[in-house]
């Protein structure tokens, strides 16, 4: 499999430093606009300090990622891309330096970027700016770094409860590469699936026999979900296993936080499958769809959390997991992209953080989900250093897989699901 390229470009180190004979009594807070033609405008907040007080966060304010298209597009263009960084302060907060102007702008820096063959100079990247830039009577310093980020594109040929093809994608070249099978599970019990099941493609037909709840305690539950991911061989290298139910909590038809559904995502280990992540889901009280995703890396006693966030219901979004990513999308007014599913949790890992910069780090993955009663086919992206075999792309494929059916595995329970996903008493 070879991946198709990628451009990343990293705003880092943002800081403000306000004159010599401006003093600051405490540290304050600046908001930050982050834009590029193309892209929604990300925002972060920046400190301000006076010289003495100076210090430099090690922190990426947000990140841009350029596809094919994206790059294609600008050397057509023959023109060079411009990165815009706005710096401004709420209303709410005098910053007492002489220069806040109410909430508006404070100043812009403005960054040209030549993207041309960067695509292709392997891992080195080219850092564009680095260092201080005059803003008013302020200085604002600022890291821009754009790098190759080669990443690996998937497509499902269909819903993943129709048990589609999943195929590579490489500008316009599609080749088939897994299959995703859904079936139903007798037991919760992950333990429970065998290699040998799995590669026979057990169907849902299999399994109704060994359901033995009243129709009524059915109806009110969405559990023994599995999805497995198949080489061209049939053998089965990935699965998405639902190990808690779906079920309403109390007085509700809805799934609640405090009481999500789980799946674990499954990888094959020595003839067994062994849990590689646990995926939760549940409804907010807002209606959006919310999520935590865990791995569960060797030798660590407790999973990590690598995404906790929520999507839209309606208009679906993408399930993303980027570690260095901690900007926030601000939604436009031309995009239809759920921001919210973009999460910052990485901060709050707390003492397994350190496994996690391990095994993870940069952009990860994301998969676009669909609103309800929507068609969808996810897309799933993938970073190429995270994949250095078929079966790490499965896992991702896997989890993506999950991500979708949760959307349906947590309407509301007043709603009837899609045939694929009943069972034969209730379709």
């Amino acid at each position: 499999m070879d991946p198709c390229p990628f451009l990343r470009i990293t705003i880092a180190d943002l800081a403000v430093m306000v004159p010599a004979n401006r003093s600051l009594t405490s540290s304050v807070l600046l908001d930050c606009n982050i834009k590029l033609k193309g892209f929604p405008t990300q925002v972060s907040t920046i400190n301000a300090f006076s010289k003495q007080d100076l210090v430099l966060e090690n922190k990426i304010h947000a990140s841009f990622n350029l596809n094919k298209t994206d790059i294609e597009k600008t050397n057509a263009r023959g023109e060079t891309s411009c990165l815009k960084i706005e710096i401004c302060a709420p209303k709410s907060m005098g910053i007492g330096c002489g220069y806040y102007t109410g909430g508006r702008i404070l100043g812009s820096v403005f960054v040209e970027l030549d993207l041309k063959g960067l695509e292709s100079k392997g891992s080195r990247g080219v850092v564009i700016k680095n260092g201080w830039v005059l803003v008013g009577v302020a200085k604002v310093h600022l890291n821009v770094k754009v790098e190759p980020d080669p990443r690996f594109v998937f497509q499902f040929d269909g819903e993943p409860e129709c048990s589609p093809q999943v195929f590579q994608v490489n500008g316009n070249v599609k080749q088939p590469v897994f299959t995703c099978k859904f079936s139903f599970k007798n037991s919760g019990d992950w333990n429970s699936i065998s290699r040998s099941s799995l590669s026979e493609g057990s169907t849902s037909k299999s399994c109704f026999n060994c359901w033995t709840a009243d129709n009524e305690t059915r109806r009110k539950e969405r559990k023994g979900w599995l999805v497995t991911i198949h080489d061209l061989s049939g053998s089965p290298i990935a699965a998405a296993s639902m190990v808690t139910p779906f079920v309403p909590s109390q007085g509700s038809n809805k799934v609640s936080r405090s009481n999500p559904g789980a799946w674990l995502i499954l990888r094959p280990d020595q003839g067994t499958w062994k849990p590689w992540g646990r995926l939760q889901a549940w409804l907010e009280i807002s209606g959006k769809l919310g999520y935590r995703f865990e791995i569960i890396p060797d030798g660590a006693n407790d999973a990590i959390t690598l995404v906790n966030s929520t999507i839209s219901t309606k208009n679906g979004g993408k399930f993303s997991i980027d570690i260095s990513n901690v900007a926030i999308p601000m939604a436009s007014a031309h995009s239809s992209f759920d921001y919210s599913s973009v999460s910052g949790s990485w901060s709050d890992f707390g003492s397994s953080g350190s496994w996690g910069q391990i095994l993870y780090r940069g952009f990860v993955m994301s998969s676009t989900v669909k609103g309800d009663g929507k068609c969808s086919k996810p897309e799933v992206v993938v970073g190429a250093q995270h994949v250095s075999c078929s079966e790490d792309a499965a896992a991702f494929v896997a989890l993506a897989a999950a991500m979708d059916l949760s959307m349906d595995a947590c309407q509301s329970f007043c709603q009837t699901l899609r045939k694929e996903l009943r069972q034969s008493d209730q379709v």
